[in-house]
């Protein structure tokens, strides 16, 4: 199945990408765990090795690689650490604002630096007071002289405390085309970092608050036109993190089944493997399925993104398949280790803890079974990935 979606280059990058993580990131994770703390130096090193450049043209000192490409990184990032795939993929939520909507000067101004790895773009949305109503959001851009004044505050922003460069969606007008978009440089004057606050799972990366206090933009740091920022705001969501998230699902699944087979391997019970005892093997073979079709889901989704195809419910499903079943696998080893899954000496349950962390983000299951049901009765309310199908197109790189 993996040989159907993916070409001999992908299969290069993601022998690349996996030697990458056992080497420079397994070593790192007891003291991300034990610090539970953004691993700063880390996450730079990751970017440095150019993926985040994986959707950004050759034009533009990017891979051009498409979103197959950019899902295997995550994937493989995520078997061996959920922190830091989740680290690239809110990272790549920052790549996708300039891509689509950034002006020429904006992508030969910045996408070069994203792709080097020298700057860590995110995305802020989401708010206090209105969660995933993106149009009850409150934060404000008042329009002066030839510059823009923010106000208010975002939370949950990915990699906000090593971010730099913030894509910022703010209210400059009433309804739903009163949501204009802007590139907020980190050092900008009148922008602050929140406390860091200590999380469940995904040790290592950091997601927190951004507060604006009279903080002045240029003008030419918009992105698009004013009242651009709901497209902004929900193709990031609705084509990035769907997508990345699903990766992030991915790969800690993989992680999850390594793990409990390798477990059962090595634990004997009466006098052979684990694995020989009928209830196990059962639970393993449930395990691979789920695992199986997860994937095929995930692939289908990008593989429909990378030629320009109409896919929201793809990725709605993609996103949706792939938390759960890493969940209900990562519950289902659980039980295969029994006590010995509740201690850190083995990181069954860190996987858990990290799975359950992508339930919200881009929409929460039962948000995703909404769409999906106004899909299934014609409710559907157009195609993001249709509108933006000419910037999606996959260069012939790989």
């Amino acid at each position: 199945m993996d040989g159907y979606f993916a070409s001999r280059l992908h299969h290069q990058l993601r022998d690349q990408v996996r030697a990458f993580a056992e080497t420079e990131i397994r070593p790192r994770i007891p003291t991300m765990e034990a610090t539970r703390s953004v691993h700063r130096d880390l996450s730079r090193l990751v970017a440095r090795q150019g993926w985040l450049g994986a959707t950004i043209s050759k034009d533009h000192g990017g891979m051009g690689a498409g979103h197959l490409a950019k899902t295997i990184i995550i994937e493989e990032l995520s078997r061996v650490s959920g922190a830091m795939g989740a680290m690239l993929q809110a990272s790549q939520l920052g790549v996708a604002k300039i891509v689509h909507f950034g002006s020429d000067e904006q992508k030969k101004t910045w996408l070069p630096s994203i792709a080097a790895g020298d700057c860590l773009p995110t995305i802020a949305v989401t708010e206090p007071g209105s969660g995933g109503h993106v149009l009850g959001m409150s934060a404000s851009a008042e329009r002066d002289g030839d510059d823009y004044i923010l106000n208010g505050r975002k939370v949950f922003v990915g990699n906000s405390h090593i971010g730099d460069l913030h894509g910022v969606v703010a209210r400059t007008g009433p309804g739903s085309k009163g949501l204009t978009a802007f590139l907020v440089e980190s050092d900008r004057p009148g922008i602050s970092i929140g406390e860091q606050r200590p999380t469940m799972g995904l040790h290592g990366f950091g997601f927190g608050e951004l507060r604006f206090d009279n903080c002045r933009v240029p003008a030419p740091n918009r992105l698009g036109d004013e009242g651009d920022g709901l497209a902004v705001a929900y193709s990031s969501s609705v084509l990035y993190g769907r997508a990345n998230l699903t990766a992030v699902s991915l790969g800690i699944h993989q992680a999850i089944l390594e793990e409990t087979t390798r477990f059962c391997s090595q634990r004997q019970r009466y006098g052979k493997p684990l694995h020989d005892l009928q209830s196990v093997k059962l639970k393993l073979g449930k395990m691979q399925s789920l695992l199986m079709s997860a994937r095929l889901t995930a692939y289908h989704a990008v593989h429909l993104l990378d030629r320009g195809l109409p896919c929201d419910a793809e990725l709605m499903n993609a996103k949706l398949v792939n938390v759960e079943s890493a969940i209900d696998t990562a519950r289902s080893a659980m039980e295969v280790h029994a006590a010995s899954g509740l201690f850190t000496d083995r990181p069954i349950e860190r996987y858990l803890r990290d799975a359950l962390h992508l339930v919200a983000p881009a929409g929460t299951s039962d948000i995703q079974l909404l769409r999906l049901a106004e899909v299934a009765l014609g409710e559907a309310k157009g195609q993001w990935s249709q509108r933006l199908s000419d910037t999606l197109r996959l260069e012939p790189a790989i």
